[in-house]
């Protein structure tokens, strides 16, 4: 892991597309702007985390009854 420091309006670069700026800092929350094309998908990790999870789950049920169907 890359660990930074930036104070308030200073940004990072990640890519050629993805800039990341510290909007304000207040006690222990940093509020956070990203500036990237649409096609970049952004996700609070929590959120991510929950769709990986659903598409798993999805997966493995519906994945298993079609190959059961498809083996006959």
């Amino acid at each position: 892991m890359l660990a930074l420091s930036r104070k308030k309006n200073e940004a990072i670069i990640i890519g050629n597309n993805v800039e990341v700026t510290i909007l304000e800092v207040k006690g222990d929350q940093v509020k956070v702007g990203i500036t990237a094309p649409r096609e970049v998908p952004i996700y609070r990790k929590e959120v991510y985390c929950q769709i990986q999870e659903a598409n798993r789950e999805s997966v493995n049920a519906d994945g298993m009854e079609a190959l059961r169907t498809l083996l006959g």
